[in-house]
């Protein structure tokens, strides 16, 4: 197993690269299996969590064909059976996606209750309600969902009653080969959610709402969909964390092929604490503050804070001067990574959902272990600035969505290393 070592206290400067969106990546592929012609993506991220994807669908029996370790076709016109395996779906949340595209092609499937990060409870019942309401036959047996819908889906209204990605990708995909028209109220916004409806769009089918809480699909009543070439968006939650990389450390870095609109919430909370921030086309560049202040976030739906940059903000709040407030809304479970930025000497405290987090610390490098994806970058972070020898185990979760962070990192002056475990 992997360790990261970083030594702490490195000024950083350069220009850092933003891979395409893993968060995008995941229900492109799943949308895939909705494709009668080979279906081209680029720009995808080389993560764990894609190449899992990737091999779910290889699975099922879609022929995979990578031309790069950024570039996949796709053919799934010969899907030899539509069961999703335990062995791959624990490893990746994410795989529940399949769900959708599955039951509105072939009209059954089994997939099994996923894994993935422990962050909190995340429910698949609001996928499951969706798609019974759909006109599906569902029942949990032995640890898979198993879907029937002999009569193929049915467009209706879906009423979220709270905000799932998801769920609402799920709806999405199934909604594009139902029979007739899909409303979908309380939908999710983000970028991920609108490229995925983008994408679909340029296959062929109908729907109107893009961007907005209330979409509108009208499905091809079980008609295989004819894709087009597509380019996965950059990642934004990757382009966060390197933003607050330079936040960190008070250092001068650039973002290149980012999208800037994606990161509004983000960058707004950087300018508040003191930084300078610079746009251009498709890169950001943030500049050193005199003086870091403290601030407050709650988490919330795009285009709110974002709750997958909530634990990177805490490591930043470390270094800011004050008491900075941290509210998360979303995962009842996302604080996980306080311990270990304790660990290091910080100075926070937990009430309930709520995080006070109180600067300037000194941290000092330790041994710590990442608990889920995020939260991993925020030992980085914190490690970043730390004096002497920081130490980050379990990085696998870190693997999950960062491609080549420790290369990334490096080529902008950080002192950080992959070591294995002895």
């Amino acid at each position: 197993m992997d360790f990261l070592q970083i030594k702490g206290g490195a000024l950083l400067k350069g220009e850092v690269s933003i891979s395409g969106s893993k968060n995008a990546a995941l229900p492109i592929l799943s949308s895939a299996l909705l494709a009668k012609n080979e279906v081209q993506i680029q720009n995808l991220p080389f993560v764990a969590d894609v190449k899992t994807l990737a091999k779910l669908l290889e699975h099922l029996g879609s022929n995979i064909t990578w031309e790069s370790n950024h570039k996949v076709r796709i053919d799934s016109s010969r899907i030899i059976h539509t069961k999703a395996i335990y062995d791959i779906v624990r490893k990746m949340r994410a795989s529940i996606l399949v769900l959708g595209p599955l039951l509105a092609r072939f009209r059954q499937c089994e997939v099994s209750l996923p894994g993935g990060c422990a962050i909190g409870a995340r429910p698949v019942d609001l996928h499951i309600k969706a798609m019974e309401k759909m006109g599906a036959q569902i029942v949990i047996q032995g640890g898979y969902i198993v879907a029937n819908a002999p009569n193929g889906l049915s467009g209706t209204r879906i009423v979220f009653d709270k905000i799932t990605v998801t769920g609402c990708e799920n709806v999405i995909m199934a909604a594009a080969l139902a029979k007739g028209k899909t409303q979908i109220i309380n939908a999710a916004r983000e970028p991920e959610v609108v490229q995925l409806c983008e994408v679909l769009k340029e296959a062929g089918v109908e729907i109107e709402g893009i961007g907005t809480s209330d979409l509108e699909i009208v499905g091809t009543d079980g008609e295989a969909l004819d894709f087009k070439p597509i380019r996965v968006i950059p990642d934004r939650i990757e382009a966060g964390t390197y933003l607050c990389a330079g936040a960190i450390t008070n250092s001068q870095i650039k973002l290149t092929d980012v999208n800037p609109h994606h990161l509004d919430a983000i960058l707004d909370k950087l300018k508040e604490i003191g930084f300078g921030i610079q746009i251009k086309n498709q890169s950001i560049e943030i500049l050193p503050a005199k003086k870091l202040h403290h601030f407050d976030i709650i988490t919330t739906e795009y285009p709110g804070f974002p709750t997958d940059m909530q634990a990177q903000f805490m490591a930043l709040a470390t270094q800011c001067e004050g008491t900075s407030s941290i509210q998360e809304t979303l995962f009842e479970n996302r604080f996980m990574h306080v311990s270990e930025l304790k660990r290091l000497g910080a100075q926070i405290t937990l009430n309930g959902n709520s995080a006070s987090i109180v600067g300037k610390s000194n941290l000092i490098g330790a041994d710590v272990m990442a608990t889920d994806l995020r939260a991993s970058s925020a030992l980085v972070l914190a490690g970043l600035v730390a004096q002497g020898q920081t130490n980050i185990h379990r990085i696998y979760h870190l693997d999950r969505g960062y491609e080549n962070l420790e290369q990334k990192l490096s080529l902008i002056g950080a002192q950080i290393t992959r070591r294995k475990e002895e």
